[in-house]
């Protein structure tokens, strides 16, 4: 029972904190494409970073707490999540890489 409320609880960490993550990056395209560029990154890529950080250790107890004897049942949570925080560092990519290029 015990096991089971704290696989809910990190399911609900991984969601919450992949949706965190990538709100920074949208909201960080939306407003630093009107700002010129600055020396510190701002406090969006601090909580970027944070959120990318306790990923780890709610990951960690995600796959601790996890039902094994149903591994598709168990993985597909995660579904959502990964994606968000794919879509969340391609976006990342592109803002320090490509987009700096094409503002010259």
């Amino acid at each position: 029972m015990h096991s089971t409320r704290t696989h809910q609880i990190t399911i609900v960490a991984v969601w919450a904190l992949s949706l965190i993550a990538l709100a920074c990056i949208v909201v960080g395209l939306a407003v630093g494409a009107r700002q010129a560029p600055q020396q510190d990154e701002g406090a969006l890529a601090h909580v970027f970073q944070l959120a990318i950080a306790a990923l780890l250790p709610a990951g960690i107890g995600f796959l601790a707490t996890a039902d094994w004897r149903r591994p598709w049942r168990t993985i597909r949570p995660l579904a959502i999540p990964a994606i968000a925080v794919a879509i969340a560092f391609v976006t990342l990519f592109y803002m320090e890489r490509v987009y700096p290029l094409q503002r010259r």
